[in-house]
């Protein structure tokens, strides 16, 4: 007797091109007039790789947008808000940290700390040779902290911040603070962060932001958890920022 195993084999191969579809799909960004190509710098290392949305009118300024711990540019959230500051006339580098580009998955080690920000640096320094305007920092969560940490060590490098979900400090440990450095941090910033968000209350955020000596401002989004973005699609949360943000830095 003769068993035919093409059939199963087959519905393998269909649905594997199914999911992968399905992925492609859910990664496309929202819809914008303005130019989104992918990126990559290998003259120097760190390695720079991402996406560049270049503005059809250009205001001038830019900004280094980049990623949390479990999560790499092609996040929602960093599509979204890159989208929206585009839109606005921001040349805007969406980037992987060196740990991602490294490894897929997976959190980042803290012995690769150090070269997170160096790739920063590199990204905010790439930019800088773009634009002729300010260039800005961001980043979610552990991408915001070590934008914090860079912009702590070298004052001059970015004219101010954008930190999305900052991690003040794990969930359920509020003594443990990711704070020493922020006496030190004379850049501009503006804190986005939910009002569930476990990594730190608004409270808990507010008296973290009196260590700062730069201008700081928290906007708090009711209802939103660490990763900011409603789970139903919609909203203007996007733009939001981006009007808060230019009021700050105006």
């Amino acid at each position: 007797m003769t068993v035919d195993r093409s059939r199963p084999r087959l519905r393998l191969l269909l649905l594997r091109l199914f999911c992968l579809r399905s992925i492609r799909i859910q990664s496309i960004p929202v819809s914008s007039p303005n130019s989104i190509t992918e990126f990559t710098d290998f003259t120097a290392e760190p390695a720079v790789r991402g996406f560049l949305h270049q503005p059809q009118q250009a205001n001038g300024d830019a900004l280094v947008l980049t990623h949390g711990a479990g999560a790499n540019c092609q996040s929602k959230l960093l599509i979204a808000v890159a989208t929206a500051f585009a839109d606005e006339g921001f040349l805007v580098l969406r980037c992987d940290l060196p740990f991602r580009q490294a490894r897929p998955h997976g959190p980042p080690f803290p012995a690769g700390a150090a070269r997170d920000r160096e790739g920063l640096g590199r990204a905010v320094n790439i930019l800088r040779g773009k634009t002729s305007g300010r260039i800005f920092l961001g980043g979610h969560s552990y991408g915001g902290r070590h934008a914090t940490m860079l912009a702590s060590e070298q004052p001059s490098l970015v004219a101010g911040l954008l930190l999305l979900s900052y991690p003040l400090h794990p969930p359920r440990k509020p003594t443990e603070l990711r704070t020493a450095h922020f006496p030190k941090l004379a850049s501009p910033a503006l804190f986005v962060h939910g009002a569930r968000d476990p990594f730190g209350s608004h409270a808990e955020m507010e008296s973290a932001l009196a260590l700062v000596p730069a201008r700081t401002l928290q906007l708090e989004i009711e209802g939103a958890g660490h990763e900011l973005l409603p789970k139903k699609p919609g909203g203007d949360l996007p733009q939001r920022i981006t009007r808060v943000f230019q009021e700050f830095f105006a």
